[in-house]
């Protein structure tokens, strides 16, 4: 049967279906709350509940602790109520204007922009309109009826043109991506469904800003750059990026030219196992050399994308050093288990 969730924070109510997470019922309703990966691993979509008995779902203990569901927290992406529930939880917008949509598309340009790194672009279909906000991603959806979640790299105008642009790294054993790097070609038929997620630009243009990617987190981070610079050109912007070695920078050259292009922007590339004897640039873990970079982030907003562990390193290092928790943007993914 239906229940009623009430959100709290801004008097509004909606109704989920049977066996319906909370996240599905918001966005079935163009109620958009912070959410990231839908699977109960990023975390994102943490929030208050005030009343109401819910299935917490499936989720990792990192997500959502014991301690933090005794607290009152559940997971929106996997709480399902079980009777009608109160939750407190920002908006950050009405869904409107993106509709989440199932459409099929067609491989255009491949291109292999590192030894495991490639960059696809899906032509999308004339006939039906798609519209996202840069940082969101999309799921491919493989003919088993697996997902596979991949952020988009560039912006919406671009995307009309060029399609959209997908950074996919090759895993092993995996369900989809040897199909990408061994057999796929322009013109192959594809499904995918979106937008998803809540990472996206919200930051005012006198705002200093930090951008952190880790391996192909640098993906969505192309997209919050480019939304920022086209929206004003002089935003104060740090990048940092961190890698395993030199070839996994794997669009080092594109960041040179915005290097040359915006005065305003400052790069920091980092590497954790470079082994080259001419590399002069930092090594270690990004999120510390990110920490040792500045006293203090109180002033800053923080856009950060890759790896659960470096997603927690980062959140961590800079909460301890004044980060506003509230001005933390992340996008956490890890990549699919085989099947």
């Amino acid at each position: 049967m239906p229940f009623s969730v009430t959100n709290q924070r801004n008097n509004t109510s909606f109704s989920t279906n049977e066996n319906e997470t909370i996240l599905n019922a918001a966005l079935r309703d163009n109620r958009v709350y912070p959410y990231g990966c839908r699977s109960g691993v990023c975390g994102a979509c943490k929030s208050d509940l005030i009343s109401g008995r819910v299935d917490y779902g499936e989720y990792e203990d990192f997500a959502l602790s014991d301690v933090e569901k005794a607290q009152g927290k559940a997971l929106l992406c996997q709480a399902i109520p079980l009777e009608d529930v109160v939750i407190d939880v920002q908006e950050i917008m009405t869904g409107a204007n993106i509709q989440i949509k199932m459409l099929p598309c067609r491989v255009g340009k491949i291109k292999r922009l590192a030894e495991d790194v490639i960059q696809l672009f899906l032509t999308l279909p004339k006939t039906q309109e798609f519209s996202f906000i840069a940082g969101q991603y999309v799921d491919i959806i493989l003919k088993d009826g697996q997902r596979r979640s991949f952020s988009v790299a560039n912006l919406p105008e671009q995307a009309l043109e060029q399609g959209l642009e997908l950074h996919i790294r090759h895993v092993a054993d995996g369900h989809f991506t040897p199909r990408v790097f061994d057999s796929m070609k322009e013109r192959d038929l594809l499904r995918f469904e979106g937008p998803f997620g809540t990472y996206f630009l919200q930051s005012e243009a006198d705002k200093p800003i930090i951008m952190i990617a880790g391996g192909t987190g640098f993906s969505p981070i192309k997209g919050l750059f480019e939304q920022a610079a086209a929206q004003n050109p002089n935003q104060n912007i740090h990048l940092f990026w961190g890698a395993r070695d030199e070839q996994d920078l794997y669009m080092n050259d594109l960041v040179k030219q915005w290097l040359e292009t915006y005065p305003n922007l400052k790069y920091t590339p980092v590497l954790s196992d470079s082994t080259a004897d001419d590399w002069k640039g930092d090594t270690g873990f990004v999120h510390e050399i990110v920490s040792k970079t500045f006293d203090d982030f109180g002033n800053y907003d923080v856009y950060a994308s890759g790896p659960p562990i470096m997603i927690d390193s980062v959140r961590d290092s800079l909460l301890e050093k004044g980060l506003n928790q509230d001005r933390f943007f992340f996008d956490s993914f890890e990549f699919a288990k085989p099947a």
